[in-house]
């Protein structure tokens, strides 16, 4: 079956390979005919994608990915529709990407400690935009400390190795509050890879509560099974299934971008809700307070 629609990608505005205007290129030459651009805690590409696919007669939808932490691992709350452009929003995400330059420091600094001899203006450099691990990962690879993006975090900056550093501390109903604080449409990334199907059953009524409306169905390489088990959750918490690559570029994920198909109906249902919200007040949000990591 053909696929038109994705809802979860990456450019270099985050830590995607392609800047904003390249990625929508590359959709349009895929036959697509709908992408959303959702990068990590930044909208500075989307003035750009949007303006490559008005040229490009792609409907583009504005998106974001917000990054939190869990016990054992990472949650990540994709949005859409934002009024991006809100002066409160930006303080907001400004923080979250401030916090990212101070985490990938750290991560340099501590590299350099163990005798791993990364520079972080070349880590900076790699990045272009808002800094990432991939970027700290791509700078060992480049370094010869490493044979692939995957041996960095194994050896190196994954959870629990010697580089690795926490993010800013953000749950899961944070990020959709603040996705909501600009009347934006919160969207459970690749809901299973964690906590897993069971706890995220006893995971959806908070995030329902803080405003969660989509759960991230048709992603990347889930399974029929997956799906289903998905979709059977969105039904009954009455939840838009939305879906998509997470394409980052070339080689890094293992669907290529457009590579999963998406039924029209998602758009349907993220327009109709974002129509609805358009020019009301959002509710208002306050991040939590930065916990400093040493």
């Amino acid at each position: 079956m053909p696929n038109h629609i994705d809802l979860h990608t990456h450019s270099t505005a985050s830590d995607g390979v392609y800047a904003p205007g390249e990625l929508v290129r590359h959709a349009k030459d895929g036959g697509l005919r709908v992408l959303a651009l959702t990068d990590h805690d930044t909208t500075d590409g989307l003035d750009e994608a949007a303006q490559a696919a008005a040229k490009l007669d792609i409907d583009f939808i504005p998106g974001i990915e917000i990054n939190t932490d869990v016990s054992g691992g990472e949650v990540h709350v994709l949005g859409y529709f934002m009024e991006y452009q809100r002066p409160a929003f930006q303080e907001k995400i400004k923080v979250l990407r401030d916090a990212r330059e101070r985490r990938g420091q750290r991560m340099v600094e501590l590299l350099n400690e163990h005798g791993i001899n990364v520079a972080w203006e070349r880590v900076r450099a790699i990045a272009e935009g808002a800094v990432g691990r991939p970027h700290v990962a791509k700078a060992l690879l480049e370094a010869g400390y490493v044979q692939t993006i995957g041996e960095a975090f194994d050896r190196y900056i994954g959870t629990g190795r010697f580089a690795y550093v926490p993010r800013y501390r953000m749950t899961p109903e944070d990020a959709v509050r603040l996705i909501a604080s600009a009347n934006g449409l919160p969207v459970l990334a690749h809901p299973i890879d964690l906590p897993g199907l069971d706890e995220l059953r006893n995971w959806l009524p908070s995030l329902c509560a803080a405003g969660m409306v989509g759960l991230e169905t048709y992603y990347g390489p889930y399974t029929a099974a997956n799906e289903q088990a998905l979709l059977a959750l969105a039904n009954k918490y009455r939840l838009i299934p939305t879906g998509g690559t997470d394409f980052h570029g070339p080689g890094i994920h293992p669907t290529p971008l457009g590579g999963r198909f998406v039924p029209h109906e998602a758009v349907e249902r993220l327009k109709a809700e974002a129509a609805r919200r358009r020019g009301l007040t959002p509710p208002a949000f306050e991040l939590p307070p930065p916990v400093e990591e040493k």
